[in-house]
């Protein structure tokens, strides 16, 4: 039998460290490709962060670069929220078949709710940015 997977678990972890790709570990194993591509992105609007602090606002680079930061972030809250909304029977279905259905609660709702404030921010901020600056250089 089969390890059991926690929707609640999952939510949180994609909260927490989803940028990073961590929900999917836990939920497929370290062999997941999809996985292991999720830091890049993340990896990517780090670098342009470091490059505005070490060169200003004028480094274009930067420009391009950290917008990928907020998407990365909005993406990790949208795993989060189709995890924590997936019911508990369709979520036992295709990750603990064969074992017992368990009720999850309150907790991934919270997930959820977390996931939808820091997404909503992270995302309306990467809209913002991305168009003043495309505005900053036809301009």
């Amino acid at each position: 039998m089969s390890r059991y997977r926690s929707k609640t678990l999952t939510a949180w972890i994609a909260v927490i460290g989803g940028t990073l790709g961590l929900h999917r570990f836990y939920l497929k194993g370290f062999g997941d490709g999809l996985g292991w591509l999720y830091p890049l992105p993340t990896l990517a609007g780090l670098l342009g962060l470091q490059r505005f602090n070490a060169f200003g606002v004028d480094d274009r680079l930067a420009w391009m670069l950290t917008p990928w930061l907020g998407l990365s972030i909005s993406m990790a809250m949208l795993s989060a929220i189709v995890h924590g909304l997936t019911s508990d029977a369709d979520w036992d279905a295709r990750h603990n078949p064969g074992q017992p259905s368990r009720k999850t609660g309150w907790a991934p709702v919270l997930a959820v709710i977390a996931a939808l404030l820091s997404g909503s921010v992270a995302l309306i901020s990467t809209i913002a940015f991305s168009v003043q600056k495309l505005f900053e250089l036809t301009s």
